[in-house]
């Protein structure tokens, strides 16, 4: 009796089995790839090509993880956030202001890092840049990037004007642009537009005694002190001793003239001295501190990274996030964009021995940030509107600051 041979039937367990075992001899990953997408703020032209570094050495770590890269300005990139937001599209991580997080956290979109952070990755960072990202006792934002605002000078100019080592104060700084002006040069750039105008007011308003908000979140910067601090840059502007237009200068804009030589001095950040290493390395400058009125204080700032509630793969983005501060990848990314460390081991590098990164690290005693409170954002720009009226002589500086301090409390609530 012949006997009939049965194909043997396979369970789906032996199904998947089998395809497993298929896509293995293909050499194929078996396992399903997340993609965590991250959005990226322009800080320079090294910052896509340094996260495209990061992205792929991490991918190659981690074969069932590709990172997806969006890249986009600072200037549009709170108005691309909110618009995801709306669209319920938000990408895993971001890259944010740290002032934003107040909003951020009250709009109940972001993700507490706590949960994810063990004891020894908590010990990686500087204490007060960790700070910077708690609201209440959470931790929802990383410190990507860290900076304080000192006072560059031209050294060949200030030393014909008579301050070889830099002024001290803002009747120096006046005094100084006077002679760098019958020289043929601007004596202060002083920025007009865009992201940080309210900013480059605050170096003055703060030296001067005076406070954005008081202890209770009201704003004060109408005070005697910002309206002495307001008249100090309006001397400036009328006596001809910045740029012409000002209102029409942006941060980067008052830095190429710096760059250029063409004027004597600027307030602005440490990545300044990447770029003149870069574009003008025969530029002999020297470094100083924001100019005294009757205190010392600078501006400090850091950006967060953050990860969104509604991602979908936050395991997977804690890992890319982990990895990005570790000690090679942090010291990449902060000595190529001309930042301040903001882990312990990363400070330890002897890439941040040099000069003008150790002038900034001593400035951060007398550092203040902008304040912590929601609607940050539009009392910004109040400001910046008003410093704008002052600088073009639309209105006296008495009068814009009262209009807008009664503006932004009505923002606050106040």
């Amino acid at each position: 009796m012949q006997t009939t041979l049965k194909k043997p039937r396979l369970t789906h367990t032996g199904v998947r089995l089998a395809m497993i075992a298929g896509l293995m001899i293909l050499g194929q990953p078996a396992v399903h790839a997340e993609t965590v997408r991250i959005a990226i703020a322009h800080y320079s032209d090294q910052t896509l090509p340094y996260f495209d570094r990061m992205a792929k050495e991490f991918s190659k770590a981690n074969p069932g993880i590709s990172i997806k890269l969006e890249e986009v300005n600072w200037d549009s990139l709170q108005q691309k956030l909110q618009t995801d937001i709306s669209g319920g599209s938000t990408p895993d991580l971001s890259i944010v202001g740290s002032r934003w997080l107040l909003d951020l956290v009250r709009d109940d979109v972001l993700e507490p890092l706590d949960m994810h952070m063990t004891p020894a990755f908590r010990e990686r960072f500087i204490g007060p840049f960790l700070n910077a990202g708690k609201i209440g006792n959470k931790v929802y934002g990383l410190p990507i990037a860290a900076s304080a605002r000192g006072l560059y000078y031209n050294k060949a100019m200030l030393e014909k004007a008579g301050f070889p080592n830099g002024p001290k104060t803002w009747d120096e700084v006046i005094a100084a642009s006077r002679k760098i002006k019958a020289s043929g040069a601007y004596g202060f750039g002083m920025q007009g537009k865009e992201i940080e105008t309210e900013i480059y007011w605050f170096y003055s308003l703060w030296s001067q005694g005076g406070d954005v908000v008081d202890a209770s979140g009201k704003a004060v910067f109408d005070s005697a002190a910002g309206i002495k601090a307001a008249r100090v840059y309006k001397e400036l502007i009328d006596q001809g001793l910045t740029q012409p237009g000002v209102t029409s200068y942006s941060r980067e804009d008052v830095q190429n003239l710096f760059k250029q030589g063409r004027v004597g001095m600027v307030i602005t950040a440490p990545f300044l001295a990447k770029q003149l290493q870069k574009e003008n390395p025969g530029l002999k400058y020297g470094v100083a501190a924001v100019p005294y009125g009757t205190a010392s204080a600078t501006f400090a700032t850091t950006d967060s990274l953050v990860m969104f509630k509604n991602s979908k793969v936050k395991p997977a983005a804690w890992k890319f996030a982990d990895y990005l501060f570790t000690k090679a990848p942090r010291v990449a990314f902060t000595s190529a964009e001309g930042l301040l460390p903001t882990t312990r081991e990363e400070a330890g590098d002897p890439v941040f021995s040099d000069p003008v990164t150790k002038a900034f690290i001593g400035f951060l005693p007398t550092a203040k940030f902008t304040p912590a409170i929601a609607g940050w954002e539009d009392v910004a720009k109040m400001i910046s509107n008003a410093m704008q009226s002052i600088y073009l002589g639309k209105a006296k500086p008495e009068d814009a600051l009262k209009a807008a301090a009664i503006q932004a409390n009505r923002v606050l609530k106040k």
